[in-house]
């Protein structure tokens, strides 16, 4: 078992099932999800500094407040809408799990770079996306991966719709996929 926080960013980044399954189990890792979370989205700030130093704050916060809408959408989709007979879930665990599925998105602070930033902060989202679906199956006790899928892809509609809106008042950079 990957126990320090390095093994479970390196375990998740490369979408190891066991890092989630042990994330999930960990009421102690909260502190650690959150930290991937937060890390995440100032790599993505920084990854929209050439929109200034307002859209990089902007950018953070934009992350962090879509990031939290996602995660409560994908537990009422996963444990209300969606869920297989075994799925036992509370929020807490799926926060954990999912808040690990955003280490991938380390990866966005290379968006400052000019030409392909754009590109590596694309392959970084779809990334994180991936990273959810994993997390998502190892929370909620799927058997199916397409369910998992299902339930992540319902709640990123909503999740890039918001971004995407929150883009055309400015506020972001555009797309906002964090």
């Amino acid at each position: 078992m990957a126990t320090s926080f390095a093994d479970r960013i390196v375990g998740a980044v490369k979408l190891d099932p066991k890092v989630y399954e042990e994330v999930e189990a960990d009421p102690n890792a909260m502190g650690q999800a959150v930290g991937v979370v937060v890390l995440s989205a100032v790599a993505a700030g920084i990854g929209a500094f050439r929109m200034g130093g307002a859209g990089v704050v902007a950018t953070v916060i934009a992350s962090l407040t879509l990031w939290f809408l996602w995660a409560g959408l994908t537990f009422l989709i996963g444990t209300k809408l969606l869920p297989e007979p075994q799925t036992k879930a509370d929020f807490g665990q799926l926060l954990r799990t999912i808040g690990f599925s955003a280490a991938p998105g380390f990866a966005r602070v290379l968006g400052i770079l000019p030409f392909l930033g754009g590109l590596i902060s694309l392959a970084a989202s779809v990334w994180m996306l991936v990273a959810m679906v994993v997390a998502v199956r190892q929370a909620l006790d799927y058997t199916s991966t397409g369910r998992a899928v299902g339930v992540c892809l319902i709640g990123f509609a909503v999740y890039v719709v918001a971004g995407f809106m929150l883009a055309m008042m400015g506020l972001v950079a555009a797309p906002v996929v964090q």
